[in-house]
């Protein structure tokens, strides 16, 4: 896989030189076991795999190019490259503005740009309508595209089962940016619906074989699907895909049991007529982390800190997995560390700001899990980990471990 070029301030001097110690031990990625900073008094407990993927270094990497290479020109943002507000900020302070926020909104009128501004298209992609506007104002909305090519994928798969007929049933968020990009790439030339959870799925299920109504689709799926979808048709031949940065895992479950409703209501002999396998829709970077955080519920330890963008999808699902078993903080940076006392972090299925006292236990030595989403530099991990160890007297000095480990 290819490297990329982005700032020197993305890099970690600590957990990024851990990450490519293991990388160049383990380069085809089998050995899951999670890597233990042993600094004394604390531990620190880091997922196999974490942070940035392939598609946000290429975005970073095209976005910092455009500033490189357009001096004097307004460089614009379609909306947040990545779900993560140290990147962003980054971007914004050499210059560039955001059009949209992430949930689509404007923040600015289209009718401010020329022909001769860049416009940026984020890691997550854009609708065909915008491409269209873009075009309209003369601005080639590919020039400056940062379009993950996993994204793309999906966007391929469900061309190819419009092609031959099949609906696209899309696992995701139907406000996010990126199944909102999916969503109109696949509608021209597929009938599509969105749905969130399997208990969406289950529902679709039985409207399926006739145990709800079909009315019931309308109830729920009414605002989630293509213009003149007809479910008593639009449902005989169905494909999944999903949105890349979803639990892996509640996507296929989603698909099995589709696979089974059709399964159940066309036999075997015609399955292959009915249901479409595509788990190749799978982000391999979500996969990876999502695997890597599973193996970090093996882990005895005190507590996690998750470090991200709060909008960020395939962090709040790291954070979904780890407090299972943990007390979980979802925090942007070191910032939210108040204290050893006092620590602010993000409620995801709530969304909101908490702050908890006493977070940091008194036990020594103490274990902790540190680990982040896809879009989070390592840096910031580096600057987490150092504020922690900050509170805690008697710890080894983390450089000279590093050092030790990577020799």
């Amino acid at each position: 896989m290819r490297s990329f070029t982005i700032p020197t301030h993305y890099r970690s001097d600590l957990i990024g030189r851990l990450k490519a110690f293991r990388k160049a031990q383990d380069p085809k990625k089998k050995d899951l076991t999670p890597t233990v900073l042993d600094l004394g008094a604390v531990r620190f407990v880091f997922a196999r795999h974490f942070g940035f993927c392939y598609g946000v270094e290429n975005a970073i990497e095209i976005s910092y190019q455009a500033i490189e290479q357009n001096p004097g020109k307004r460089i614009f943002l379609l909306s947040q490259m990545i779900h993560n507000p140290e990147v962003n900020a980054d971007l914004e302070s050499h210059g560039l503005r955001f059009i949209q926020d992430t949930h689509g909104q404007m923040l600015m009128d289209w009718g401010e740009l020329t022909p001769e501004d860049i416009v940026i298209i984020p890691a997550f992609g854009t609708t065909l309508e915008t491409e269209a506007r873009l075009k309209a104002l003369g601005i080639d909305p590919l020039k400056h595209n940062t379009t993950c090519p996993f994204v793309e994928k999906v966007w391929n798969r469900s061309a190819q089962l419009g092609a031959k007929d099949y609906s696209v049933i899309i696992h995701g968020k139907a406000a996010h940016e990126e199944t909102r990009a999916t969503f109109s790439h696949t509608a021209q030339g597929a009938p599509a619906v969105i749905l969130k959870d399997m208990a969406e799925a289950q529902e679709l299920g039985r409207i399926i074989l006739g145990e709800l109504p079909l009315e019931r689709f309308t109830e729920l799926f009414a605002q989630r699907c293509t213009s003149g979808f007809d479910p008593s048709k639009d449902l005989q031949r169905i494909g999944v895909v999903n949105q890349t940065t979803m639990l892996a895992t509640e996507t296929q479950a989603i698909a099995d049991h589709l696979k089974q409703v059709m399964l159940q209501k066309y036999g075997e002999a015609d399955l292959k007529a009915h249901f479409a396998d595509t788990r190749d829709t799978l982000c391999y970077a979500t996969n990876d982390n999502q695997d890597a955080t599973n193996e970090l519920l093996k882990a005895d330890a005190d507590l996690a800190l998750v470090v991200g963008g709060y909008n960020s999808s395939n962090t709040s699902h790291l954070v979904e997995l780890l407090e299972q078993k943990f007390p979980t903080y979802f925090i942007n940076g070191e910032k939210e560390i108040l204290s050893a006392e006092e620590i602010e972090h993000f409620n995801y299925p709530l969304h909101k700001l908490e702050r908890t006292s006493n977070w940091l236990p008194a036990k020594r030595p103490l274990t902790i899990i540190l680990t982040s989403g896809a879009s989070c530099p390592d840096t910031l991990l580096d600057r987490v980990m150092l504020k922690v160890l900050g509170f805690v007297e008697g710890v080894k000095d983390p450089v000279d471990v590093v050092e030790e480990m990577t020799l």
